[in-house]
């Protein structure tokens, strides 16, 4: 891309009248989500660009907002988290170029919410059941919802939050149940009361900033291992392994233990993005940096001594990339691996290769920051190809070629402060 012309956006959505905070598209490519800073949310279809549902989500701007089987999950800074039952997109008649603001258009209904604490401006982070191995989950404790939920629901999954009180400890909660099974990971020493923001006690990293939860074979155990990576304020990094695999709760952070810890960055991480795969992360902040993470490095072993991935170039596998453009909000990790978006203060958007991190081209569309990105799945018409169509239903796909369904595979979605989302079709950058 980089000895051919940018390309401009393909489409532009203007469904918001405030800054956009947030956008995801689902993993069939069919739905666009977006929220703003006045906490408005809209669904957009992909392929007739009209708005399928609009509502006002939160009484604050969004931190977060995904597709989770048939609901949407959307997590606000009014410290509320929401789980709606996606609407029948069946029952919709509209066609492109319609406005969100146009009456008929369906309102998701509510189907749980959760308190949350908000302070940290962290999004939370989803392990779908679809995901996990054998993780259990208890049958019976004390639920945060503020709603009546059927726990018996066949929809479950985990997700991790900043912890309600401590902003710089991390819990992580099963839904639909609103069950906290694990509870303040990362909990340090502390030597005054008086500070609950990570700012004091022992290795003071201040208040999460980002966070990942998910799931990894062990070569010491034959079930899945629980991990989460975070990143805090001070630049700080840690990927944690839950070790008590005999105890499906834990409570004070026990039973979580380091796996490595890292500071590529002096300033507070902006944005953490972990590949598909769960490989590797990335991370970006108000400097210059992006910082690499190979989440592949086996666990600590007894002396103090490492093991380390053939990968790894350092004892914890992080890299630091120098650019030349500091100020970043936000950063998009393509399915396959092999690309990255960054956004910038300066409503630029930078690919780069997430394996060398060479700078691939510059997207010039938003006239100020841009704060959210995100990749549509890649498809294939390979039938071995990793990257195929994930829609099962033939009938809805008839009227769509092989060759458009490819073309949206390389979306990508940006939003800005301009209040627009753009889309651009990218190059399969398939030598990068």
């Amino acid at each position: 891309m980089s000895n051919v012309k940018a390309p401009a956006p393909i489409h532009l959505l203007r469904s918001h009248t405030s800054s956009i905070a947030v956008v995801f598209i689902s993993r069939d490519n069919e739905r666009v989500y977006s929220g703003d800073a006045s906490g408005h949310a809209v669904s957009t279809s992909t392929r007739t660009l009209r708005a399928i549902a609009s509502w006002k989500a939160h009484e604050d701007g969004f931190l977060g907002i995904e597709e989770w089987e048939n609901t949407i999950i959307t997590h606000g800074r009014d410290n509320k988290l929401h789980v709606w039952k996606r609407p029948d997109e069946t029952s919709i008649t509209s066609g492109i170029g319609s406005s969100a603001a146009l009456p008929g258009l369906s309102t998701p209904v509510l189907w749980f919410s959760m308190d949350v604490n908000a302070l940290n401006y962290c999004r939370f982070s989803l392990l779908p059941a679809s995901f996990m191995g054998s993780t259990s989950l208890p049958e019976s404790l004390p639920s945060a919802s503020t709603s009546k939920v059927d726990s018996s629901s066949e929809c479950t999954a985990l997700i991790a939050l900043p912890n309600l009180i401590e902003s710089s400890e991390a819990d992580v909660w099963s839904i639909p149940s609103c069950e906290r099974l694990h509870a303040a990971i990362g909990k340090r020493a502390k030597t005054s009361i008086f500070y609950g923001d990570g700012r004091a006690g022992e290795n003071p990293t201040g208040i999460i900033m980002s966070l990942h939860l998910f799931e990894t074979a062990s070569p010491s155990r034959s079930t899945p291992e629980l991990r989460i990576l975070i990143s805090y304020e001070n630049g700080n990094v840690a990927l944690r392994r839950y070790a008590n695999s005999e105890k499906s709760m834990s409570v004070e952070g026990k039973g979580w233990e380091v796996i490595w810890e890292t500071a590529l960055h002096r300033e507070a991480i902006m944005a953490m993005q972990v590949s598909s795969n769960n490989q590797f992360a990335l991370t970006v902040s108000a400097d210059h940096i992006i910082g690499r993470y190979d989440l592949t490095v086996s666990e600590k072993v007894h002396h103090g001594f490492w093991l380390i991935s053939v990968k790894a170039s350092t004892p914890d596998g992080s890299t630091i990339h120098r650019t030349k453009h500091p100020g970043n909000a936000c950063i998009a990790i393509r399915d396959d691996g092999r690309v990255c978006a960054v956004g910038g203060w300066d409503g630029r958007i930078r690919l780069y290769s997430t394996s060398s991190l060479k700078p691939l081209g510059t997207l010039k569309y938003h006239k100020d920051g841009c704060q959210a990105l995100s990749f549509a799945t890649m498809i294939s018409t390979d039938p071995g190809s990793r990257y195929k169509e994930q829609d099962q239903d033939a009938d809805e796909d008839e009227d769509m070629l092989d060759e458009e369904k490819m073309q949206r595979g390389r979306w990508l979605m940006s939003g800005g402060k301009d209040n627009r989302i753009a889309i651009w079709e990218l190059i399969s950058f398939e030598k990068s």
